[in-house]
């Protein structure tokens, strides 16, 4: 197995770190040589969560670290380690339990990402060595910075060609199924939503369709937005709106990192991914307000606002998606700024029309300390969709409920029979904290791996 250079087999020269909660740190801090006594009273150390200190021999040489630990299964209990550590290898000698074990793993990994595509790090980031690494926790690590690089990757270099050429990379790798349908070529095999949101871009827009797995298996679909950035179109987005939207396909940046991960597992699932890749640009042919679109189900739509182009594009992908009779269907989109209101940017707004679905979401959150939070159905709100001259309206002139109104939008795409989730995700943090550099993130990821690794269905 190759390890990622946050990592080494090599425990020969690893220094020490001590892994303490608050409970434990005066039993622990007892036991310690008199001069680590001394040094870490003079610190004020308590075990306390976050919080990193390093000490040194007689001979002024680094002899070893102890990190606050509150909660053990929690692998951003560990993400500040590698930015509160010097440079070296470091070995856990606190005796762990494998999931703890894994924790830690996770999170040094996720500390130790930076995005340095363009700007190359100057730091020396300190090895993890430990007796043996899970390669499930290393794919879940991958998966989560795959998510993190799609997010942090500027439209230029991102745009629906550019996504597309990933997608087809990682089916290569994993001798999956793919197919692309762009351009034009979206009206003719009827999917005019999608390509109304992205004709005005110079790049095509496209609907990606990969396949993998065993027929006999549960067939399981994802679907992602893929908007690789979001001018707002005709209604056009004000600067600071528009400064971040190259994240505005972290839900496909999800949807594709957790198809990849069942792949690398080799879940005994059959998946299919759509991605519905646009550009919602302004240019002369860009679809305008007032606007009527008849979408793949034959549901006409009356435009409310251009800027509610997420929604359009995954009605197509739902119609699709629903057409092949999954046994589950997720969705991730980075959908409504209502949804940040409502719960920050940590919590992705889960919404389902399955409670025992949900709960599986839900529960496998809290397991995997990847939390999630569930939002109502409320179908009483659907007046605020209501259009006078189109079977719906992609938007409402009120600002009521929007994350509501826009989960409900996307129901009314999904067959009866269908077990759907759909989650309104940020797919991003605003400023640096430990494991969690500002940028791209992956929301909600690890949770739906554990549902389906649960085989919630």
């Amino acid at each position: 197995m190759t390890l990622p250079s946050a990592y080494t087999h090599d425990t020969t020269a690893a220094l020490p770190l001590h892994l303490i909660g608050k409970s434990d740190h005066a039993e622990w801090l007892a036991a310690q040589p008199a001069h680590v006594q001394a040094w870490l009273a003079s610190h004020r150390f308590d075990g306390s969560s976050g919080s990193a200190h390093t000490w040194a021999d007689a001979n002024g040489q680094l002899a070893g670290a102890v990190l606050g630990i509150e909660d053990a299964l929690d692998p951003y209990a560990y993400a500040h380690a590698p930015r509160a550590l010097p440079a070296g290898i470091w070995h856990a000698v606190t005796p762990l339990d494998p999931a703890a074990r894994n924790a830690l793993q996770l999170g040094w990994g996720l500390g130790c990402y930076r995005f340095d595509r363009y700007k190359a790090s100057t730091r020396t980031t300190p090895q993890l060595a430990l007796p043996g690494f899970d390669s499930e926790t290393l794919d879940i690590l991958a998966a989560c910075l795959r998510v993190r690089d799609l997010v942090n990757t500027p439209t230029e270099h991102m745009g629906p060609d550019e996504l597309e050429a990933i997608a087809r990379t990682v089916a290569t790798a994993h001798a999956a199924c793919i197919t692309v349908i762009a351009g034009d070529d979206l009206l003719t095999h009827n999917y005019p939503t999608i390509h109304a949101v992205g004709r005005a871009s110079h790049r095509a827009p496209r609907l990606i369709e990969l396949s993998w797995g065993d027929a006999a298996h549960p067939h399981i679909v994802l679907c992602g937005k893929g908007v690789c950035f979001d001018t707002g179109g005709l209604d056009l987005k004000a600067a600071a709106g528009m400064r971040n939207m190259k994240k505005d396909m972290g839900g496909a940046a999800h949807a594709l990192a957790l198809a990849e991960l069942v792949m690398a597992r080799k879940l005994p699932l059959r998946i299919t991914l759509l991605i519905a890749a646009v550009e919602n640009a302004v240019g002369p042919n860009a679809f305008r307000p007032g606007d009527i679109i008849t979408t793949r189900q034959n549901v006409s739509v009356e435009i409310d606002n251009t800027d509610a182009e997420g929604r359009l594009v995954l009605c197509d992908a739902l119609t699709r998606a629903c057409e092949l009779n999954p046994a589950l269907l997720l969705d991730f989109a980075t959908l409504t700024g209502a949804a940040r209101i409502a719960l920050g940017p940590d919590l992705p707004a889960l919404y389902a029309n399955d409670d025992a679905l949900a709960n599986a979401w839900l529960n496998a959150g809290m397991q995997t300390r990847d939390p999630l939070w569930r939002m109502p159905l409320w179908r009483p709100y659907l007046r605020y969709l209501t259009s006078g001259i189109a079977d719906l309206a992609n938007a409402s002139n009120s600002s009521m409920a929007g994350s509501v109104t826009a989960a409900l939008y996307l129901e009314r795409f999904v067959s009866e029979g269908t077990r759907w989730a759909h989650l309104d995700v940020y797919a991003w943090n605003d400023s640096d904290r430990p494991g969690r550099p500002a940028g791209g993130e992956a929301l909600g990821l690890r949770a739906a791996f554990a549902m389906l690794q649960a085989h919630c269905l």
